[in-house]
């Protein structure tokens, strides 16, 4: 799979891109600040409708511009497809495949497949549980695009919940008022169990298929340093599912919807004292270890960093193996890891179909990979700076 085109207009400090693309190895170039990151957000959201780098799509529209839209011409196995979104700056977004406008933007999920290394993978291992959560989710839709629905139908109900115990835990309703709100409370149980077990499940056989390729790359990246291993971690779920080793099988889902739902109703007196929801997919974690310890608090800044590039090189390995090589993006990574660790990231990137690298200098990739370099700058002044790509530098080695 590769990108054949990126068309950009108002998106971040892009006023217009149409840029060409190949397969092979492509390095953007430029000073920080330049705008080259930005291409690989933008090819980042048409996978997976998130940004890497922040929470909301407001910062991704040009500032002064009401809209933004981004496109791609996208070739896997010889066929080609054309995906365009284009983010509002107040009403909803909307969504193109082959020029054709489709009901929801997550139907255009699927058919870009990437996977980004970036400085801010460090999060994975040293930030909170919601970044692992994102990871695991995100390469769940991408083996899976219709789970971006049951992530949606998920979120739609916890908040609904999460209204609803804030509403009914309040002393001051009166008796007949709780009794109706504790009634809907049990509607609104089903729902998240039924969509909850659906997200679990998935989640679970992801952290099955992805243990061994983890195992194997942190061991090729840090040969000398204790095993590293995932675990999937939920307070109210039993050992059994837990286990990495464990085949998950098709009637999990059954099975796990009744665990939350027998949970939840322990769970009730504390929720409507709180006011939040307890149970559930959004409050679990994946645990990274390193030998017997938590990678998180014990890893040093290495191991930190190999546990997290091996993160991102085992879920490359996994979608591979479904039969199509994903658009591997590096965002100046390379100057961030020693000798060891840039060989075996470039010996992965050798190998991949289309490999998008930026850096700030030449000397920042690796001699062995053969690039074509890009130049971007910026041009303008102060807040009205936009970025363009320079002409291009003779194809050679980087």
């Amino acid at each position: 799979m590769y990108v054949r085109t990126l068309t950009l207009r108002d998106f971040r400090s892009w006023d217009q891109v149409d840029l060409e693309l190949s397969t092979g190895r492509t390095v953007f170039l430029g000073a920080n600040g330049n705008g080259k990151t930005n291409l690989i957000e933008a090819i980042g959201y048409l996978s997976t409708l998130g940004s890497h780098r922040v929470a909301s799509d407001a910062p991704l529209i040009r500032l002064g511009a009401n809209k933004s839209r981004l496109g791609a011409t996208v070739v896997n196995a010889g066929r080609e497809l054309r995906v365009d979104v284009e983010l509002n700056q107040g009403s909803a977004n909307r969504a193109q495949i082959n020029r054709s406008p489709v009901r929801r933007t997550r139907e255009i999920l699927g058919i870009t497949q990437t996977v980004l290394f970036a400085p801010e993978d460090l999060a994975l291992v040293r930030g909170d549980p919601s970044e692992r959560r994102r990871f695991l989710d995100e390469l769940c839709t991408a083996r899976l695009p219709r789970l971006a629905g049951v992530r949606a139908d998920y979120d739609r109900v916890l908040r609904q919940r999460s209204a609803l115990l804030k509403t009914a835990g309040r002393q001051s309703r009166s008796r007949s008022s709780q009794a109706t709100e504790l009634s809907t409370l049990d509607v609104w149980d089903g729902h998240l169990a039924t969509h909850g077990a659906e997200l679990l499940a998935q989640r679970l056989r992801l952290v099955h298929d992805l243990y061994p390729h983890l195992e194997q790359s942190y061991r090729s990246i840090a040969p000398e340093s204790r095993t590293a291993s995932i675990r999937y971690r939920s307070g109210y779920l039993l050992p059994e599912f837990l286990d990495p080793a464990r085949d998950p099988q098709p009637e999990d889902v059954e099975v796990l919807a009744a665990t939350m739902l027998s949970e939840l109703a322990q769970a009730r007196p504390k929720e409507l004292e709180r006011g939040v929801c307890l149970v559930g997919p959004h409050r679990d974690d994946l645990e990274l270890v390193l030998g017997s310890a938590p990678a998180k608090g014990f890893a040093s800044h290495g191991e930190s960093w190999s546990f997290a590039l091996a993160l991102r090189l085992s879920a490359f390995e996994l979608l591979r193996g479904m039969g199509t090589d994903p658009i591997l993006m590096l965002d100046d990574v390379f100057a961030e890891l020693d000798r060891r660790r840039r060989t075996a990231l470039a010996a992965v990137a050798a190998t991949a179909e289309q490999v998008l690298i930026t850096a700030a200098v030449p000397e920042d990739v690796p001699s062995e990979l053969e690039a074509t370099p890009l130049r971007v700058e910026t041009s303008g002044e102060a807040d009205e700076r936009t970025s363009h790509i320079a002409d291009q530098v003779s194809p050679t080695t980087t």
